[in-house]
């Protein structure tokens, strides 16, 4: 693993903490009786998960394989990425009932005046400040963190940066339902709520299935789940390189980081292998990448049927 991209990512997940409790205080201070700042706060307190998430399963999988852990803590990773997509999901599915709720009962929230410093203006002016700022620097993090999550291979990090370059929408339909109340319409402010609380849980159903199909042991995916991982093809195209071997597909199971990879071999005419052979298509295999460093080379008489169908690559 890259300790230098490790490390800073670590960092920003740190800072991503500091910055983010800034804003829920920000946020909370100035809220009031709107529905779409409540969903805007909810949203940011919500934005603490992923990066605690992310720091407690980056240290847990650097442990060491034990006996009663022989394939290591890498699942930790996984385990995390779950927890997070079922918190958003669940807070996500609350506020459409709450704020669906005071859209039905058709309350209307009102937005008064504050005095600071000995000027009295409208406090929705405060709430749209304090919206910006925590619409501004999430992005510019996200946008930080997706390149280190593709050299990780953290799909922690991964949904955590997404979530961040999409906090400017939430914070703009918080906006938009506060101004509304501004200019009597109250119906705006439920309405924004609505809008964050649906692109939130539309991020929980995303995220659960990722992690569901990781933790099913799925076929090895991108970073960012959007096709099979690539070191699959690149694994079979270096054993059947080999001029002992007929064929050959592997197996790969994402255990977090790293990956597990069982790799059938079909000798040429199904003759005896020596041992130094199998070792040498092994660590071919494991000098591949970082993320190779679980490998089992197996000889087999024909490749599993399993592997033998879709070479499409579709699920």
């Amino acid at each position: 693993m890259d300790a230098e991209a490790l490390g800073k990512a670590r960092r920003l997940e740190v800072i991503t903490l500091v910055y983010m409790l800034t804003a829920v205080i920000i946020v909370f201070l100035v809220m009031g009786s709107s529905q779409a700042m409540k969903a805007a706060w909810i949203e940011d307190l919500l934005g603490l998960i992923p990066p605690i998430a992310f720091l407690y399963s980056s240290h847990r999988a650097r442990r060491k394989p034990t006996v009663e852990h022989p394939y290591g803590y890498h699942r930790s990773v996984g385990a995390a990425h779950l927890a997070s997509a079922v918190a958003l999901l669940a807070v996500g599915l609350f506020l459409i009932i709450d704020s669906g709720s005071v859209l039905i009962t058709a309350e209307h929230p009102s937005i008064g005046t504050v005095r600071v410093f000995g000027v009295t203006f409208w406090a929705g002016w405060l709430m749209i400040a304090a919206l910006a700022y925590t619409g501004v620097g999430p992005v510019i993090l996200g946008r930080m963190k997706l390149p280190l999550s593709e050299k990780l291979h953290d799909k922690v990090l991964h949904a955590d940066a997404e979530m961040n370059k999409a906090d400017w929408m939430t914070a703009g339909a918080a906006i938009i339902g506060v101004l509304g109340i501004g200019i009597g319409l109250w119906w705006a402010d439920s309405g924004a709520a609505l809008v964050i609380a649906t692109s939130i849980c539309k991020d929980g159903i995303t995220e659960i299935s990722h992690a569901v199909k990781g933790l099913a042991d799925g076929r090895a995916r991108t970073f960012d789940d959007s096709e099979p991982h690539p070191l699959l093809g690149d694994a079979e195209r270096v054993l059947t390189g080999l001029a002992w071997v007929s064929d050959a597909k592997v197996r790969v199971r994402d255990m977090g980081h790293v990956f597990h990879t069982e790799a059938f071999v079909v000798p040429w005419g199904n003759e005896a292998v020596a041992l130094a052979d199998l070792e040498d298509a092994r660590q071919r295999l494991v000098d591949l990448d970082w993320k190779m460093q679980d490998v089992v080379v197996v000889p087999v008489p024909e490749i599993p049927e399993v592997l033998r169908r879709d070479p499409a690559g579709r699920d």
